[in-house]
């Protein structure tokens, strides 16, 4: 990778009011662009619906853009599906599943899965490049952990399709029928894996609706569902913005709905369901306390929390938002933090080099800029890096607050976006207090030299996934999900299997 070295740039004064301080910092060197190729990717002009195993027009007629939040260019049009091509969908769906899918032997649906994830392998890099086109994060994210793992979770399932009577055991077992998903835009195509692969290895079909503004490697899913030969209606997969996801859970031939989004939207499903034999896994917000002891090693929990938060661009419900830290080492750990944000490179997410890629939306970059004030109205001290930000595209700078109070909105709600909130703590006792008074619990980090601290945390902390010295770690062998406000259910592992089965 080249290096060259460039002279400083003059630093502007900050505007900013007087509780905002940004940083200046120079290397005195920058790295050459290192961009991926677009020409790894097909994307075709427009797409249209994938039903029944083939591409059908939108009933309206109605297609939407999906723009490169980069660059804010169109990429495609994509088909506006109404409550009538929900209908032919989930049709569709029910066919297969009682002539076809619920039929064949469990080892011949597993051939079927294993294929598309092997698929997905062979199509990684043009998977990848749309997911970043698409989406706006880093290639190397959706390179090297989003893609790989989405291939993973088919294999993982593909390799229980068979096995459910040890999943299971002395207890029988039977699929549901037709499952509604509906997935969110930080992670397209592991969200449409998590959710596809358990519901085909216990035998039952699919409708998934992805997010409007990131739909494209979800449709390239289903190119590949065709090529690999899943038989009709098996997989359907049908885009649109909100009324279309409210048609699949409403509509009364569906057995299962799988939700990952946000909050307010995960209790009108529940709304919805009242009263209904519909099962459900919903998958809500997050706003993860990571926690840092002063017996940690705290560059090993530095680099943690940039991971939790800033790599990502806080795009994850996982993402470690709040950071806890002990108050003897507090100066030295937010030193050290603002150092390193320093270093992040903002800008072309397609660049190799890039830490942090767009923003997904403008809406979501002004929900961003929302709370980057609200904060400063709060009192807290806002620290932001000096980096520039590309003219065109939304894009925002890794952002950390200190003096941040517990009620704090910025400490209490979901952002989604690189914004790090700062608080304090003495006792054990003092942080399991200050992270479990949250509405949200869905997972959180600990960072201590001592397993006794770990384990005393762990079982007392109210959140899904608690990680030990490193954070934002996932596997297909482990359940993933969350407590109270973050949902109910688990993704992953045996326990994915559950939701998609009837136990006797």
């Amino acid at each position: 990778m080249a290096v060259t070295r460039k002279k400083a740039a003059p630093k502007k004064s900050s505007t900013k009011k007087s509780n905002t301080v940004k940083l200046k910092f120079d290397t005195g060197w920058s790295y050459d662009p290192a961009p991926e190729s677009r020409s790894a990717a097909t994307i075709k002009p427009q797409y249209d619906l994938f039903i029944n195993g083939q591409w059908q027009k939108p009933s309206g007629k109605k297609y939407f853009a999906t723009t490169n939040p980069a660059t804010e260019e169109k990429l495609s049009e994509v088909a506006d599906a109404n409550a009538a091509d929900v209908n032919k969908a989930v049709s569709a769906a029910r066919t297969a599943y009682d002539k076809v899918w619920s039929k064949m032997p469990a080892r011949e649906r597993a051939k079927y899965i294993f294929r598309i994830s092997r698929m997905v392998q062979e199509k990684a890099r043009e998977l990848a490049v749309i997911e970043t086109l698409d989406g706006g994060k880093p290639i190397r994210e959706s390179r090297d952990f989003d893609v790989p793992t989405a291939a993973n979770h088919f294999f993982y399932y593909a390799g229980w399709a068979d096995k459910l009577e040890y999943a299971f055991p002395n207890r029988q077992v039977a699929p549901l029928g037709v499952a509604g998903q509906i997935i969110p835009w930080n992670f397209p195509l592991l969200m449409a894996a998590w959710k596809i692969a358990p519901a085909l290895a216990t035998g039952n079909t699919v409708v998934l609706k992805p997010a409007e503004t990131t739909p494209l490697t979800a449709l390239k899913l289903a190119e590949i569902i065709q090529e690999a030969d899943l038989p009709p209606g098996v997989v359907n997969i049908i885009t649109g913005a909100g009324a279309t996801g409210a048609a699949i859970v409403s509509h009364p031939d569906v057995n299962k709905i799988a939700f990952t989004g946000s909050t307010d939207v995960g209790k009108l499903i529940q709304r919805s369901i009242a009263g209904t034999n519909k099962k459900a896994t919903l998958e809500l917000g997050g706003k993860a306390a990571n926690i840092i002891f002063e017996d940690a090693p705290l560059d090993q929990a530095v680099e943690g929390v940039i991971n939790g938060i800033y790599f990502n661009q806080g795009h994850v419900c996982c993402a470690g938002s709040r950071l806890y830290v002990q108050e003897s080492v507090a100066k030295t750990v937010i030193r050290k933090l603002k150092d390193r944000i320093e270093t992040l490179i903002v800008g072309d997410p397609m660049d190799k080099n890039t830490d942090i890629g767009a923003i997904n939306s403008k809406q979501q970059l002004e929900t961003i800029h929302r709370y980057l004030d609200i904060g400063r109205r709060e009192g807290a001290e806002m620290w932001e890096s000096s980096c520039p930000l590309p003219r065109k595209g939304y894009f925002c700078r890794p952002t950390l607050f200190t003096n941040v109070a517990q009620s704090n909105r910025i400490a209490q709600e979901e952002i989604f976006g690189p914004v790090l909130s700062i608080l304090t703590f003495r006792t054990d006792d003092e942080v399991i207090e200050k992270a479990n008074n949250s509405p949200f619990g869905l997972s959180a980090g600990v960072w201590t030299d001592k397993g006794s601290k770990i384990f005393n945390l762990t079982r007392r902390m109210r959140a899904g996934v608690v990680w030990a010295n490193t954070f934002n770690k996932f596997d297909p062998s482990s359940p993933f999900g969350g407590y109270k406000e973050s949902g109910f259910g688990r993704e992953g592992g045996l326990h994915g299997l559950m939701p998609y089965v009837d136990i006797k």
